[in-house]
């Protein structure tokens, strides 16, 4: 099926066309950083309205990138969630609006899958089963990938997401939105070894993860040392080492685990270069290959959700009327195409029993 998709869960507007067997035919992501920069981080409400003026023009552009009309596809994919619910409203209306204007069927699409299947979009894809590290600003998990729709989740962050204390720390330091990156930048000038900083939950068990301590460990660190560049330097270097380390000793737990050899990393922190070598390191001790999507499939992008998209339509799995749009879409809650073929209406966000 040759599938046009969208995404818009956060602050990217993005459109793609895949086509299965002949692979990605055309994508296209506009970033709104610019638009968030001043405020310190995403406004929501900011982003759902840049969709709205972003998505149309960019669906033409795509079209045309791809030297397609509008009858030469054969189906539509949304993200569906989890995200920020306005700015998956408006993607889910677009899209659906579309595949009902073109009469062709629509899917929704879990933006968590998009990213753990992100590697299959590269010219030598790797095989079925792998494990996966999705590590990105608003998730950290690690999940035991047996085929589309067959995810097991083995851990994941019980409060802030790897991403998320990045930036969030970016911003004790004073660096600019988005932090995380230049958090890392900073950290490539500093120092090894002068702040220590806790690998929280490595004395458990288990594969959850928890980065909220780190937070307020630098806060109290950082005390005294504001003006000094330096000292930020040093500073910015030893949390990163312990985000990198936390990460890496749990992956390693998890390839002990499950015997994988294939490491999958994806989600835009994957883009570290630090976490790259270390998780290489980790992967190559235990006789396991590591494999990352390249850097623009890294962060958010419609390329995955086409992706996946095709390969649920292809299956028989269709949406309808009302649009899908969850904020809250647990990964656990997803199945194979052949048990999920009747998505479920719109909701603002609480999904029963997770709050």
């Amino acid at each position: 099926m040759r599938v046009l998709a969208v995404e818009s869960s956060c602050d990217e507007t993005a459109v793609a066309v895949y086509e299965g067997g002949r692979g990605l035919l055309a994508h296209r992501v506009y970033t709104q950083t610019d638009l968030h920069e001043i405020w310190g981080g995403v406004v929501p409400e900011l982003a759902s309205r840049d969709h709205v003026r972003r998505l149309a023009p960019m669906i033409v552009a795509t079209l045309a990138d791809a030297k397609l009309r509008r009858e030469d596809i054969d189906g539509v994919a949304y993200t569906a969630g989890p995200g920020l619910i306005g700015a998956l409203l408006v993607g889910a209306g677009v899209a659906t609006g579309l595949a009902y204007a073109w009469k062709v069927p629509v899917v929704g699409i879990h933006h968590l899958e998009g990213h753990l299947l992100a590697p299959m979009l590269e010219p030598t894809p790797p095989a079925f089963p792998y494990l996966a590290l999705l590590v990105s600003g608003g998730h950290t998990m690690l999940v035991d990938v047996l085929g589309v729709g067959r995810y097991r989740v083995l851990g994941e962050s019980l409060d802030d997401a790897a991403g998320e204390a990045f930036d969030k720390t970016a911003k004790l330091l004073g660096l600019p939105y988005p932090g995380g990156s230049r958090l890392a930048e900073l950290a490539e000038t500093g120092r090894p070894g002068v702040f220590q900083f806790p690998r929280p939950m490595l004395d458990r068990p288990g594969f959850d993860f928890s980065f909220s301590g780190l937070k307020t460990a630098a806060l109290l660190a950082l005390r005294g040392h504001e003006n000094d560049p330096v000292a930020r330097a040093d500073l910015a270097r030893g949390f990163e080492e312990a985000i990198v380390e936390t990460l890496a000793t749990k992956t390693r737990r998890a390839l002990r685990a499950t015997g994988r050899q294939i490491l999958i990393v994806a989600g835009g922190v994957g883009a570290n270069r630090r976490l790259r070598q270390r998780l290489a390191e980790v992967a190559q001790a235990e006789g396991a290959r590591t494999s990352y999507p390249r850097a623009e499939f890294c962060t958010d992008n419609a390329a995955m959700i086409a992706y996946a998209g095709e390969a649920r339509l292809a299956l028989g799995e269709r949406g309808g009327l009302p649009a899908l749009a969850r904020a809250r879409w647990p990964l656990e809650e997803l199945g194979p195409p052949a048990e999920s073929a009747v998505h479920a209406p719109i909701t603002t966000g609480r999904v029963p029993g997770r709050g």
